[in-house]
């Protein structure tokens, strides 16, 4: 595959996907992502109560510390299907072990669909073989088209640049369009890199880049059973070693954040029904947390997102949001700016031509921007409108 003018390939990393019939329109459906040798491994999973089962099999696996495969099935999420579930997914892992001949505690397992249903162990079972049969170094589009659902199109990001004295491959996909909202990764994010890096490390600004890249997006508000995002280090790139408080291991936190921001804004724009990418940025807050409180409270009101669909300039319904966050406000110091045009000051409207404010909701993009005027801490939230086709999407999901 070719993305940019550039390869999408990792050193010591192959990949695969093919239908085995999971999928009614026939379209790829199992992937498999595989480093030649064990991997070091951090991961990041839903605090949704209703854990899939594949999810809960991975917890106890990356505790230990190393990985060397990720097969991923579509059209059935295999959560809330109780043991029965558990041990489906324990029946594909065992069946990779034996065709990839490596230990079983060294397979991590997806699955993304329909919640509710139990796997087809058979049909998946059958594919198999000629999914490891397949498995190649160019083999990653393939790998990410069969762990897609609703996504109108293949997520994948890619950095190449030296760190440590070496030239390090840093290389994502992620699968995701609806039930996106944060609290851990939001959705299925697989991240593969050459880097020989410290598992300490590995787990610290994997986390770091997760939190102000995939934790910092939203469609829908719905947290899905199913989210989860794993990063996989062979360390075949052999440079020096990437350990905590090295200037070295930031070179390597800025690439692998450029990967998962490129990733996570790619869900957004291709969010369920979406046609407009939305920015929301609340600054001069006391802490942190309120910012982030401020700017998801108006990242997910129904009002404000269909006002952006509709193209209506109604600034009301963003304004009315923030108040319901329950965050403490002085309302003279609050500051409302849409597109660089100031709306409301003071807690008053501001006198704007309304024309110019309506050629900034037409826009594919739009920048919203609140100062609470009481701190310096600021939070950021992406975020996308919401039309009648996110509707009819996800009314017919299951049929």
């Amino acid at each position: 595959m070719i993305k940019n003018k550039t390869i999408i390939s990792v050193p010591g990393f192959l990949a695969n996907g093919i239908s085995v019939g999971i999928k009614k329109s026939n379209q790829k459906d199992l992937g498999l992502i595989y480093s030649t040798i064990p991997a070091k491994v951090a991961a990041v999973f839903t605090k949704n109560t209703f854990k899939a089962a594949p999810l809960l099999i991975n917890e106890e696996r990356v505790k230990k510390g190393m990985a060397q495969t990720i097969v991923t099935n579509s059209g059935c999420a295999n959560a809330a299907t109780g043991r029965e579930g558990y041990r489906d997914a324990l029946i594909i892992s065992d069946a990779l072990s034996k065709q990839l001949k490596i230990r079983e505690e060294l397979i991590l397992l997806g699955s993304t669909g329909v919640i509710g249903t139990r796997l087809p162990v058979k049909k998946i079972e059958g594919g198999i073989g000629k999914l490891v049969k397949g498995l190649s170094e160019t083999g990653i589009e393939d790998a990410e088209t069969a762990m897609m659902t609703t996504d109108k199109y293949p997520k994948i990001a890619i950095r190449k640049g030296v760190v440590g004295a070496k030239d390090v491959t840093i290389c994502g996909i992620a699968k995701g369009a609806g039930m996106i909202e944060p609290n851990m990764a939001t959705l299925l994010t697989y991240v593969m890199t050459d880097a020989f890096i410290d598992s300490k490390a590995l787990n610290t600004v994997f986390h770091q880049a997760i939190n102000s890249t995939f934790n910092s997006i939203s469609i829908d508000g719905c947290m899905s059973t199913n989210d989860m995002a794993i990063i996989l280090a062979n360390g075949l790139a052999r440079n020096n070693p990437l350990e905590k408080v090295q200037a070295r291991l930031q070179r390597f936190r800025d690439m692998l954040t450029d990967v998962l921001m490129e990733l996570s804004q790619a869900v957004v724009k291709d969010g369920e029904g979406a046609t407009k990418f939305i920015s929301i940025t609340v600054k001069g807050a006391k802490s942190k947390s309120e910012a982030r409180c401020a700017a998801y409270s108006i990242a997910n009101s129904n009002l404000v997102k269909t006002a952006f669909f509709g193209e209506d300039p109604n600034w009301g319904r963003i304004i009315a949001a923030l108040g319901a966050s329950g965050v403490y406000m002085e309302k003279e110091k609050i500051s409302l700016n849409i597109g660089n045009l100031p709306v409301f000051l003071q807690n008053s409207p501001v006198n704007i031509n309304e024309n110019k404010l309506k050629e900034v909701f037409q826009k594919d993009r739009i920048d919203v921007e609140v100062d609470l005027g009481a701190g310096d801490k600021s939070y950021y939230v992406y975020t996308s409108d919401l039309s009648y086709d996110y509707v009819k999407i996800n009314a017919e999901y299951s049929t």
